[in-house]
């Protein structure tokens, strides 16, 4: 891309993201009604292709959920064996449906992966070796999540995979993301842009931690162009999507086992290329695909100018490649022990990870009432804390996914935290980045840690008062917002960031979002409480809160934690009919 071109782009992107802010008088352009008549299919599929059942494990099967708090330990978790099973459990911790909701006559799917309106754009991709109970060959596969089984997209020549998994760990693998944006369009118009780059974040969020229950690592693949993800996925291919909704393509990470191969110490560091190999091929023979995408919606999809604009000017062109460092170590190499769910010394609020993956819902309302300890408080925040000051692969998980250093931060309405006053704080998700956010805010705020605050953990007080009713305004009225024990704006450094990387990174804000979001959704259902992400709300007015009077920073998701009130219309059934396993 040219000088003058990419000056283009992100002249488009930044008018994009001002033309589709929700305002006090407006809000961002949209149909303004459902067509029920025209709703998209949640659920792709490939006709022709051969479709392969994935084993549905029972919770106490192999290979088996860790509890959700030895997911963060720094030993990790014992490497599980790359095989039909454990891609059986990576996927259903991963993008699978975990319950459906019924009300009358009306059914639908929730999911790992959470999604904005519960439309679910994302759909997943897998690219791998020669497997028993997959494929004699190496393939491509499309994760069919009602079904739980993957639809064979391409065989593979041996060569042809073994080039594009060259210089990556041994046993590794490829996943890949790539979005039906008209899943999201049709309900919310011009904004929907932005609500499937959410989407995508969650997904790799999800992902990392379906790996690490497996003892796996992830690496996105951020030096790959998104025509090499297109080609690579087959979502560029005409003629298996004719007549049928495209898919945009988002990205490929790498997966792997992190227990030390053979002839490697525990301890011992590994690079991994964040692209692949120069001679890596672009795109599997034409003759081996198979499958034609099924159509979506009974019409053609509505056109919005500016999300054609925006998904344009952010296409990725390939960037260096750079290795990062990551260190060889398994949990039995480093002689630690894992409590079970049955150990008599744990106590309640350990769950499993399965548990907690599994029973993460959005919640639809909260009480008003519930408020959350300091301490529960302090380790959500703790979570979502990417320690910069590692290399992107000793960094905690999931933050180790992402080869970039962290742009979002944390602008926090605290309502009902035991210990804290209520009022306004922010968490700088990059400490380095303090001096530059008190800089861009009001001087009357006070910046004080609050009491009891981990030393390690850079979040400030800033001002007093009772937000709840603010809270509630400034994400569109909804009560949610303000019901909860807090809730927040993910502030991103905005213009800087599109400046320095190039307008394609304005997705990579999104995803980071959206990865906040999903540890969020986790760390509220392993504390007893429950979550949601808030896509609506009024950007400018928030801007102001805090002072932010430029496109330094942005906020780009909003999100709150609380007591849940579940509705008693509703009737929740199984993901998958047992009998059927």
């Amino acid at each position: 891309m040219s000088h003058r071109s990419a000056l283009d782009a992100l002249a488009i992107v930044l008018r994009y993201h001002e033309e589709t802010k929700h305002h006090f008088s407006r809000y961002a352009r949209a149909l303004g009604f459902l067509d029920w008549a025209n709703q998209p299919d949640p659920f792709r599929r490939y006709a022709g292709s051969p479709l392969i059942s994935l084993p549905r494990l029972r919770a106490d099967e192999a290979p088996h959920s860790p509890l959700y708090a030895d997911l963060f330990r720094p030993e990790g978790v014992a490497s599980a064996a790359v095989g039909v099973r454990s891609i059986s459990r990576f996927f259903e911790y991963a993008l699978a449906i975990t319950a459906w909701k019924q009300a009358g006559d009306v059914r639908w799917a929730l999911r790992s992966n959470p999604s904005s309106g519960n439309l679910h754009p994302t759909e997943g991709y897998l690219l791998i070796d020669a497997a028993p109970g997959l494929s004699p060959s190496p393939a491509l596969y499309h994760y069919a999540p009602k079904e739980h089984a993957l639809e064979l997209r391409a065989e593979l020549p041996t060569a042809f995979f073994a080039s594009l998994v060259q210089g990556f760990p041994p046993g590794a693998f490829l996943v890949g993301f790539a979005s039906v944006n008209w899943r999201e369009i049709w309900k919310y118009g011009e904004r929907a842009f932005r609500y499937c780059q959410h989407d995508v974040g969650h997904a790799i969020g999800s992902a990392r931690i379906a790996a690490q229950t497996l003892g796996w690592r992830m690496l996105l693949l951020d030096g790959l162009s998104d025509d090499t993800v297109a080609a690579l996925l087959g979502v560029d291919r005409s003629e298996d999507f004719a007549g049928a909704e495209r898919e945009h393509p988002d990205c490929l990470a790498v997966v792997w086992p992190a227990a030390p191969q053979s002839g490697t110490s525990p301890g011992a560091t590994i690079l991994v290329p964040s692209s692949l190999a120069a001679n890596a091929p672009d795109a599997p023979p034409q003759e081996l695909w198979r499958g034609q995408a099924n159509r979506l919606s009974a019409a053609d999809p509505v056109p919005w100018e500016w999300i054609e604009r925006v998904e344009v000017a952010t296409w990725k062109p390939s960037t260096a490649c750079q290795r990062v460092a990551f260190n060889c170590r398994s949990a039995e190499a480093e002689g630690s022990t894992r409590p079970t769910v049955d150990d008599p010394g744990a106590c309640p609020r350990r769950p499993s990870a399965a548990a907690t993956i599994l029973g993460r819902r959005s919640a639809l309302a909260f009480d008003g009432t519930t408020s959350i300890s300091t301490g529960s408080f302090f380790t959500m925040l703790a979570r979502v804390m990417p320690s910069v000051e590692r290399d992107p692969g000793e960094r905690p998980m999931p933050w180790d996914v992402l080869p970039w250093r962290p742009a979002i931060h944390l602008g926090l309405f605290v309502h009902r935290v035991d210990g804290l006053a209520p009022g306004l704080y922010l968490l700088a998700r990059d400490p380095g980045k303090v001096d530059s956010l008190r800089a861009a805010m009001p001087h009357e705020f006070a910046w004080t840690v609050p009491p009891e605050c981990p030393q390690q953990l850079p979040l400030f007080f800033l001002q007093p008062g009772d937000a709840r009713q603010l809270a509630a305004q400034l994400s569109c009225g909804q009560d949610i917002a303000g019901d909860g024990a807090f809730s927040l704006g993910m502030i991103a450094e905005f213009e800087s960031s599109l400046r320095e990387c190039g307008p394609w990174f304005y997705r990579r804000l999104f995803w980071e979002a959206g990865m906040i979001g999903q540890v969020l959704y986790l760390e509220a259902e392993a504390a007893g409480v429950r979550a949601t992400g808030i896509g609506c709300y009024f950007d400018d007015p928030v801007h102001q809160l805090f002072g932010l009077a430029d496109a330094q920073f942005q906020s780009l998701y909003h999100f709150t934690v609380g007591g849940p009130v579940e509705d008693p219309r509703l009737s929740t059934l199984a993901p998958y009919d047992p009998e059927s396993r």
